[in-house]
């Protein structure tokens, strides 16, 4: 049984038809739902996805009504293996190939110059594309499944925290989407790091799940950070305000610093602070940075509904993964701090 999602017109007014959202674990019922042109949230190693068939323009359009998505801001799309991706794109320069080779599957994204198989609506118009391979055994084994890749954003309304758990799909998009694939927690719990070419060196649009000094290994050289807009939306995750809780949110270093017992706060370990109780959520017990960055949206959705009147959150040592989450952070913050 299919429930048609989408937008509907009634008296001159557009409403999006909501539908009866399951969870489950059966990737051909995944299957048939994206083959029927309907939406499915996807597991994996970065953040759960929202999936369409990326040749189904109706399918894609699914996309942006569920997440509230403007159509300017282009989409990633996943395939099972590197060479299923080249009908997609005009070509894949060889330093990219390389780190695609080293680190795909994984959490990393290539931007590169599109074919005419992609659908202007997925690029938002640009003549680029932003492609990868997940590292998710039961997503892989999806889009092995079938003959044409998928697009897929993170799994969330707009602006709001990416989710790492089926649950915070739900919480977010139910009654949007008719199914969300149960693959657990995601493993790396970052987006991916998007990076694309100019004039022949490495550029990195967004910072995540690859830190930077691996890149800088591969490479011989660090490669440069463009991750903030200009001349309109280059990739996803370059907005000002993003990856935002209901609650406001700010820095623990910020001029907020006139804490109450209604305020709740996020901690990068326990071992600076010895103290515990529901006002604190530890990232990490003993200041693991993987176990942090898996953490992170975790702990920001299981505080954004805890009632309290604002969350603070410690800075991150700004490098490896640190510097994606505090690239995060700030985006998250800066919906608070005008």
């Amino acid at each position: 049984m299919y429930f048609q999602q989408g937008i509907h017109k009634f008296n001159g007014r557009s409403y999006l038809c909501l539908v009866n959202t399951a969870i489950g674990q059966d990737i051909e019922r995944a299957i048939s739902f994206l083959k029927a042109g309907e939406t499915v949230a996807i597991p994996t190693e970065t953040v759960y996805g929202l999936a369409a068939d990326a040749t189904n323009e109706d399918a894609v359009l699914k996309i942006f009504e569920a997440k509230g998505r403007p159509t300017s801001n282009p989409l990633i799309l996943h395939f099972a293996e590197i060479d299923s991706i080249y009908p997609y794109v005009a070509e894949f320069p060889e330093t990219l190939l390389k780190l695609a080779k080293r680190f795909s599957p994984g959490p990393i994204t290539f931007i590169l110059p599109k074919s005419s198989l992609v659908p202007s609506l997925i690029t938002a118009g640009q003549e680029t594309v932003a492609v990868r391979v997940p590292e998710h055994e039961m997503t892989l084994a999806l889009l092995r499944s079938i003959d044409f890749p998928i697009a897929a954003p993170s799994a969330n309304r707009y602006g709001g925290i990416s989710p790492t758990t089926a649950e915070h799909v739900q919480h977010q998009l139910d009654g949007r989407i008719p199914y969300i694939l149960d693959g657990g927690a995601c493993q790396t719990g970052l987006e991916s790091t998007i990076v694309g070419l100019a004039d022949g060196k490495v550029i990195v649009y967004r910072l995540g799940g690859i830190p930077l000094e691996a890149l800088t290994e591969s490479l011989a050289y660090e490669p440069e950070v463009k991750n903030e807009l200009h001349h309109g939306v280059r990739t996803s995750g370059m907005v000002k305000y993003h990856y935002a809780t209901e609650t406001p949110l700010y820095f623990m270093d910020s001029e907020q610093n006139a804490y109450t017992d209604s305020d709740g706060f996020i901690l990068f370990s326990k071992s600076k602070h010895a103290e515990k109780s529901t006002q604190h959520f530890y990232l990490s017990e003993d200041g693991d940075m993987n176990e942090a960055a898996k953490n992170l949206y975790a702990a920001l959705h299981d505080m954004d509904q805890k009632g309290f009147q604002r969350i603070f959150i410690e800075a991150f040592p700004s490098d490896g993964l640190g510097k994606t989450m505090n690239d995060r952070l700030k985006r998250a913050t800066a919906k608070f701090c005008n």
